[in-house]
């Protein structure tokens, strides 16, 4: 008997399945999800006990809004959410609360009060740019409470606003304890020589407008900060060029018969050393033969009498590591080389940023040239 119709089912079962129960959001391991939910657990414990001695009578329930909840979700499970930050939790909040009063006392109609409380909600976040998903249930509590609890705009203060900024703070001391960046404001990559350039990565990979012009042509809102999309996609394509490059060891690169000095040389001799042998990178060695440090050209000018006492902290690698792994080190604009060594730091071989460039430039033209349907064609030529 055939089984088409069982893989047919098969197949129809996955894609329901993928459709209505996507995979869950990347990056977060299990125990960062752990600590996310006691995170929660203490936010809304401590506003809800803050809030009980605010009334004097130990209840907390009289003043802690349901909304509230799910601002704990974004605020400690997805801390970098732009919708999570400080000004769109408390803005949205209490603007949303303020709306959905304002609509309740001018539409009569509770149902046509709830609807356009929201709507209206999303609009005013929108405009005054704090959107927070919870705000949306904020403005139709207000709404619908406003024979109740929310017939004056008091409201939007006590409790949502106190609620709100209770929550906001217990988030920002967890957060700080955890050692997440919250308020979370996109890393910056250190800029070389202290110049206002981008770093060499992000100057390769795609602009501030291309993330832009991308981010509109998508044509959907996505809940990411530009800054931060930025950084990932410019970590994306290192780790592709790191695959797709991965095959070269160092060994097959690294310069073998390499210039160092003792740590006790006279930095007068090293100096001289250097320019006699136009070295931009010398390795520093200690009594035991091993690896202590390296000399730049602009470590020369360095306090100290004897090459020790100059030498940076060097990028050491081993003989089998990936000639790809050195290129976001050997491209951050502060190395200038990496020291192979063995498994007892005994110095086994150099590679310098120029070894790495021809590494690659090689690699890629032997691809091109495998793969010729890739290459772009020459222009056509024209008679003038």
């Amino acid at each position: 008997m055939s089984d088409a119709p069982q893989k047919h089912g098969r197949l129809i079962w996955s894609r329901y399945y993928s459709a209505f129960i996507p995979a869950g959001p990347a990056g977060p391991s299990l125990f960062d999800r752990l600590k996310a939910a006691s995170g929660a657990i203490g936010g809304i414990a401590v506003t809800g006990l803050l809030c009980g001695l605010m009334l004097g009578n130990g209840l907390a329930h009289p003043l802690l809004v349901a909304p509230m909840g799910a601002s704990a979700v974004l605020l400690f499970a997805v801390p970098a959410s732009p919708l999570a930050q400080p000004w769109p939790v408390l803005g949205g909040n209490v603007i949303s609360a303020l709306v959905g009063i304002a609509v309740a006392k001018a539409v009569p109609d509770p149902t046509l009060a709830a609807a356009l409380a929201v709507g209206a909600a999303i609009a005013v976040m929108s405009l005054l740019r704090c959107l927070h998903p919870p705000g949306g249930a904020v403005a139709l509590s207000a709404a619908l409470g406003a024979k109740g609890v929310a017939s004056s705009y008091m409201f939007a203060l006590v409790p949502v606003g106190v609620n709100t900024l209770l929550l906001l703070v217990v988030a920002i001391l967890f957060h700080r304890i955890a050692g997440h960046n919250y308020p979370h404001a996109a890393p910056r990559a250190p800029a070389p020589h202290g110049t206002t350039d981008p770093a060499p990565l992000l100057r390769a990979g795609p602009s501030v407008q291309d993330i832009a012009d991308a981010l509109h042509g998508f044509g959907d809102t996505l809940d990411v900060d530009e800054a931060d999309l930025r950084q990932f996609l410019a970590d994306a394509e290192l780790r592709a060029a790191e695959r797709l490059h991965g095959t070269v060891p160092c060994a097959e690169i690294m310069s073998r018969d390499v210039i160092h000095v003792p740590s006790h040389q006279p930095i007068a001799q090293v100096r001289m050393l250097m320019q006699e042998r136009s070295l931009l990178s010398l390795p520093v060695l200690d009594d035991a033969g091993r690896v202590q440090g390296i000399i730049g050209a602009l470590d020369l000018g360095r306090d100290g009498m004897q090459a020790g006492d100059i030498a940076r902290r060097p990028l050491l690698v081993h003989a089998d590591t990936p000639v790809a792994r050195l290129i976001g080190p050997l491209s951050s604009g502060t190395r200038r080389a990496a020291i192979v060594v063995d498994a007892e730091q005994r110095l086994q071989g150099l590679i310098t940023q120029t070894d790495l460039l021809a590494s690659l430039a090689i690699r890629s033209g032997s691809d091109l040239t495998r793969f010729p349907s890739q290459q772009v064609p020459p222009p056509a030529s024209k008679t003038l």
